[in-house]
């Protein structure tokens, strides 16, 4: 009996995704996102663009955005943003995310075969720009084949190199190289990956 109810759930479940893939592919398409094929929603991405902006996503990009479509905990949809007149929010292909903000008033451009872990934020700026104590936006850039680990936080102006692996809970406040495991808050390169 329990092979049955795994079964039925398992098509129930590919039945909705099928579905909310298909009605958000046109809705992106409808709303300007420069959209590649063959991307996946499970449960509903929340994207805003601002006037002149831009959001372009690879082909093959998952976003899993229903609490069960990542079993490590979810706590809210996948949130892309753009502020700014001119900003650009770049997703290169293969690339995948669960529950993820990402807020983009300048400049964030993501590597193809990119994963980031549940509840990943990646920002450009400190979200309060009318404050005199901050700084304004800077661009983040996230090589190729990086790895973000649950609840990593990206800060503005960080470059991750292609190949690393940031840990679990990490603040990324200043660049990290190519082919390294980082973690901590701030995050560190605790050692090299060796190929």
């Amino acid at each position: 009996m329990n092979k049955i109810f795994n079964k039925i759930n398992f098509v129930r479940y590919n039945v909705i995704n099928f579905i909310i893939t298909f009605i958000e592919n046109i809705y992106l398409r409808l709303i300007g996102v420069d959209l590649g094929g063959h991307c996946s929603f499970r449960g509903w991405t929340s994207i805003r663009i601002a006037n002149n902006s831009k959001i372009l996503i690879g082909d093959n990009c998952r976003f899993n955005s229903r609490d069960t479509s990542n079993r490590i905990g979810i706590h809210h949809k996948c949130m892309l943003t753009t502020f700014g007149n001119s900003s650009v929010l770049k997703i290169g292909s293969n690339s995948g995310f669960s529950g993820v903000s990402i807020g983009c008033f300048n400049s964030i451009e993501i590597g193809k075969n990119v994963k980031a872990g549940a509840n990943v934020l990646i920002t450009d700026s400190d979200w309060h720009l009318d404050d005199p104590r901050v700084s304004g936006p800077k661009p983040v850039f996230i090589g190729d084949n990086v790895w973000l680990g649950y609840g990593v936080v990206v800060m503005k102006g960080v470059t991750i190199g292609e190949n690393s692996i940031i840990g679990i809970n990490s603040v990324v406040i200043k660049d990290i190289p190519a082919n390294v495991l980082a973690a901590g808050n701030p995050c560190k390169v605790l050692k090299e990956i060796k190929s």
